[in-house]
């Protein structure tokens, strides 16, 4: 009984240790702060990953895929960047980054070997979850630049727009879902504030 609970309790600390790691995630800024010239202290690993996973839910559902599969690798496909940190583009030109490593050490010894399958899968980009979860990771990326446009961030709009406007809905390219590209289509034309337009008043219900 005494050798059964100290197992037990070992695996519970594995498990303890990785959510404290996983909880780290809200102090990890997204790297690209440095290149929109913006200091949104909101955008980070965490709240990230987690509007991922909910667009990733409805373009599983939309396109007929496993929801449970796509949104798990959604909330778990940056959680390499705890160990590495977020780099953009100007970063990754200099630094290279052990992901198969990091996820071997942060994952691997984990009771639940699925976590790291789901990870893996999603690397591959072979199988319609993985495809769709990025899919899911770059329309977060264009709504966050929708965001930043709207509150008069130019360098955001030449991401959207290219430079001087010279391309219509220039993220759009990226998608490769008819439902991604419906959807990145609309976030170019529903404004950021429209959603609680039809909600607002002036007075407090009696």
């Amino acid at each position: 009984m005494k050798s059964q609970k100290i197992k037990k309790n070992k695996k519970e600390h594995k498990i303890v240790n990785f959510l404290y790691e996983v909880g780290t995630m809200r102090k990890l800024m997204r790297m690209h702060r440095q290149a929109l010239l913006t200091d949104d202290m909101s955008d980070n690993i965490a709240s990230h990953s987690y509007r991922v996973a909910v667009i990733s839910w409805f373009l599983a559902k939309e396109e007929g895929a496993d929801p449970y599969k796509t949104v798990m690798m959604s909330l778990f496909h940056d959680t390499a960047e705890i160990r590495s940190n977020d780099h953009n583009w100007i970063h990754k030109k200099y630094i290279k980054v052990f992901e198969h490593e990091i996820h071997e050490d942060q994952l691997g010894t984990l009771p639940y070997p699925e976590l790291r399958d789901f990870v893996d899968e999603y690397q591959k980009r072979q199988s319609r979850e993985a495809i769709l979860a990025k899919e899911a990771d770059l329309l977060d990326q264009i709504l966050l630049l929708r965001e930043y446009e709207w509150s008069g961030n130019k360098e955001a709009s030449m991401w959207l727009y290219g430079k001087n406007g010279s391309k219509v809905n220039a993220q759009l390219e990226k998608l490769k879902t008819e439902t991604g590209k419906r959807l990145g289509k609309s976030i170019y034309e529903v404004d950021p504030s429209d959603w609680w337009k039809n909600l607002w008043t002036s007075h407090n219900r009696i």
